[in-house]
């Protein structure tokens, strides 16, 4: 298990793979001068955790310490889904199905997929 360390004192735990995307996404953005919200069910304390959120900006010191001594495999479709979170709204929230999938817990495609069948819902009128 890698960490965030934000602010030089807050140090959040994550995943090196997950770490390792999140790295790139976060280093693009800050890049571009973009800040953004990250959100996520921190379980370090519980297993049932607790919702965590930080505002990422240029002007506040991030770093990655990562367990392992080389980077994890990075696969260009996570890039894609966190970025495009990253760039939306309500910030990149990063959900325990998405975080299971990068870990490899779960097949490749699963979570995309289980956001595409939600996406594809249509609202229904109440009248």
């Amino acid at each position: 298990m890698g960490s965030l360390i934000y602010d030089g004192s807050a140090e959040f735990t994550f995943d090196d793979r997950v770490l390792a995307h999140l790295q790139i996404v976060v280093s693009s953005k800050l890049r571009r001068r973009e800040g953004f919200l990250l959100i996520w069910t921190d379980r370090t304390a519980s297993p049932e955790g607790h919702l965590r959120s930080i505002w990422l900006d240029p002007s506040i010191s991030v770093q990655f310490a990562f367990a392992g001594t080389a980077l994890p495999e990075i696969q260009r479709e996570w890039l894609e889904i966190l970025t495009e979170k990253a760039n939306s709204n309500p910030g990149l929230r990063l959900d325990d199905d998405l975080r299971a999938e990068i870990r490899e817990e779960l097949p490749q495609g699963t979570a995309k997929a289980q956001r595409s069948r939600r996406s594809q819902r249509v609202p229904v009128n109440e009248s």
